[in-house]
């Protein structure tokens, strides 16, 4: 059976507003797989992520994730690219005004939901699959940030998409509540979700190892492909 691309990138350069942070990034994800994307700050593994969800510009070389063309991408195919895309953020970017199911209605409303009912059983569902039913009420700034993070997990889960991008989503956590949360992205991918993850927790790699993209001095290299036993102290120069 051959293997379905939901993600490729062919010749392109991803830039961080003026600057050229990676150069002619050649890569494919196949449906289904765990990709971690590690590197030093600044390497450019956010900035990938961004292009990929169409938040930064692809100016050059081509892309296409979930079946939409990168290039020249009109903002009504943005919408539609994004409901593709499951996005789990390091900073959360809940609304802070708003309680956990209000924060989940919210996304729903805003991509075109409009029953009462397919809306509450939908965030219902999430939310019983991350584990933070009890907590719809909360605001955010009650939740722990591991229970944040939970939630940013459930919004991303949404719309059920195919695809789930995640930048540093551990960044900001504890050991153990990293682990929970890893945990979790490994139980998605293992209902069939595509993850990528950009990390700099080399622990967590090394505990749950899978498919690794390394960014260093403006190029990215697949470890996958290589063949190599990735070393990440001589790879990103420590």
């Amino acid at each position: 059976m051959t293997a379905t691309k939901v993600i490729e990138l062919i010749g392109a350069d991803i830039y961080q507003r003026e600057s050229l942070v990676l150069s002619d990034v050649n890569l494919e994800v196949n449906a289904g797989e765990f990709v971690y994307i590690t590197g030093k700050v600044g390497t450019g593994k956010s900035s990938l992520i961004k292009v990929l969800i169409a938040e930064l510009p692809l100016h050059k070389g081509s892309g296409e994730v979930a079946g939409f063309s990168l290039v020249d991408i009109r903002h009504r195919q943005i919408s539609l690219l994004r409901r593709k895309l499951g996005v789990v953020f390091q900073d959360f970017r809940l609304l802070p005004d708003r309680n956990v199911f209000q924060n989940l209605e919210f996304v729903l409303k805003a991509t075109g939901w409009k029953n009462k009912l397919d809306i509450l059983e939908r965030i219902e569902r999430v939310l019983k699959r991350v584990g933070m039913t009890a907590k719809k009420q909360k605001m955010p700034h009650q939740l722990s940030g591991g229970e944040q993070q939970r939630v940013v997990i459930a919004r991303a889960l949404l719309n059920d998409p195919p695809v789930i991008l995640a930048d540093e989503p551990t960044g900001n956590l504890d050991p153990e509540t990293s682990s929970e949360i890893l945990n979790l992205f490994l139980e998605l991918n293992k209902e069939g979700k595509t993850i990528m993850m950009a990390t700099h927790d080399f622990a967590a790699i090394a505990s749950k190892p899978a498919r690794t993209l390394v960014c260093a001095n403006g190029f990215i290299s697949d470890s996958a492909k290589e063949n190599v036993l990735l070393d990440f102290e001589s790879l990103l120069g420590f």
